[in-house]
């Protein structure tokens, strides 16, 4: 299944052009020349796991630009990054629900023994690749470190 996610932003920038969806295709553009550049700086070829880890990548980047955006007062410039945000979303995997992941962290707690916030690297070394993509690292650490406290 390797490449489906690669192929599958392929043809919707076509479909793109031909509809002359010009918002969605400047931002399926940027995604397109992200993956490129990632590829060319490190010589590999991304699976669809790698994909996804740079739509994430680029999603947290424009809800901080959103933040600064609406801090400067600028809501055109913050409509445009949200809106990037929805499309490029399409292309990740369904969020996990939050009772989900306080499952896994809690799951991931049991399997590692963790006991006090100096085991939170382990805990997080496990739920990472099982949520890479499918929820904020921000939230999950916020969650790891609160269940480590026990609150």
């Amino acid at each position: 299944m390797a490449g489906h996610l690669r192929d599958k932003i392929q043809s919707d920038i076509k479909a793109a052009m031909k509809s002359k969806a010009v918002a969605r295709l400047g931002t399926l553009r940027l995604i397109s020349a992200a993956i490129k550049q990632i590829e060319v700086d490190q010589r590999i070829t991304l699976d669809d796991a790698g994909i996804v880890d740079v739509l994430s990548k680029m999603v947290k980047q424009r809800r901080d630009s959103v933040t600064q955006y609406q801090k400067g007062g600028r809501e055109d410039l913050a409509e445009k990054e949200a809106a990037e945000i929805e499309i490029i979303q399409s292309y990740l995997p369904e969020s996990i629900p939050e009772a989900e992941l306080l499952a896994m962290i809690s799951g991931a707690i049991d399997q590692t023994g963790a006991s006090s916030m100096k085991d939170m690297g382990k805990v997080m070394g496990v739920i990472k690749p099982k949520i890479a993509g499918r929820a904020d690292m921000g939230v999950a650490s916020q969650l790891v470190k609160k269940a480590l406290q026990g609150e």
